[in-house]
């Protein structure tokens, strides 16, 4: 479970670290991690249709993703051929899992972002 004001502070330690890389560094590692770095208002708009997991799918979480997905294609499946109840209660149990993202996708992606900065960091 994350904790915001541990990645907050991680955040922050690693922005000293760049701040202190030399200016070559610096720069190769902004042109690295800028092609990395994940945008929390599109991870927010893809976890707004939460039931279909591309929100996972936009972080690298392939599993999680094609899991949710495939679950979210069974529960329609279900419901197209006349199992509507059992249809739409998968759907609305894969929704209580995921409307706990749609609530943290700031903090979510920061982390996310976080882990890929510490990464970019120890490749240099």
């Amino acid at each position: 479970m994350l904790n915001k004001q541990q990645v907050q502070q991680e955040e922050e330690a690693l922005r000293l670290i760049i701040r202190d890389l030399p200016d070559d560094k610096r720069k190769q590692f902004y042109a690295i991690a800028k092609k990395k770095l994940k945008d929390p208002d599109t991870f927010a708009v893809l976890n707004y249709i939460f039931v279909t997991g591309l929100h996972h799918f936009y972080l690298g979480h392939w599993l999680r993703g094609i899991l949710n997905f495939s679950v979210f294609i069974a529960g329609i499946t279900l419901i197209v051929i006349g199992l509507w109840k059992i249809g739409l209660g998968i759907i609305a149990l894969i929704s209580l899992f995921e409307i706990y993202a749609l609530f943290r996708s700031q903090l979510i992606v920061q982390d996310y972002n976080n882990q890929v900065i510490r990464k970019t960091i120890q490749h240099l």
